[in-house]
């Protein structure tokens, strides 16, 4: 009877390495949220929803077309993309004014697209918004 030499750690360890592992929620944290469908930002003027969604001093987020709309006290609008600008991640949360990216805890400011809380460093970016026919419309030249 041959004797079969045992697995050493280091065996046992590098095959984990080389294993993938489901459920980890990386493809999450891929640009557009792992789906490649949605770009990271509108490519085109998208069509948003009523402009009565998004509340005076407040801000809505559109999480199918990757952008948050907010509005000031004196009733402007503003927009801006939900790809965090650290690793590309599609921002899902909105908590009061506050975006929050699932990947990396990075938060952003929806009334002004700046950073509040790192790892990101680069505020999101601006996009084009206006009303027409009581909806609102983002992206470029919208």
């Amino acid at each position: 009877m041959s004797a079969r030499p045992s697995a050493t750690r280091r065996t046992v360890l590098r095959g984990a390495t080389l294993t993938p592992v489901a459920g980890l929620g990386l493809a999450a944290c891929a640009p557009g949220g792992g789906t490649g469908a949605t770009p990271a930002t509108p490519t085109a003027p998208v069509a948003l929803g009523a402009e009565s969604e998004v509340p005076e001093g407040g801000a809505k987020l559109y999480r199918d077309a990757n952008v948050v709309v907010s509005r000031a006290a004196d009733g402007s609008l503003k927009a801006y993309s939900t790809i965090c600008t650290h690793a590309g991640c599609a921002i899902n949360k909105l908590s009061g004014t506050t975006l929050v990216c699932p990947c990396h805890g990075s938060r952003f400011d929806a009334v002004t697209g700046k950073v509040v809380q790192a790892p990101a460093t680069e505020p999101l970016p601006e996009l084009s918004v206006a009303v027409k026919n009581g909806r609102i419309v983002a992206g470029p030249a919208a």
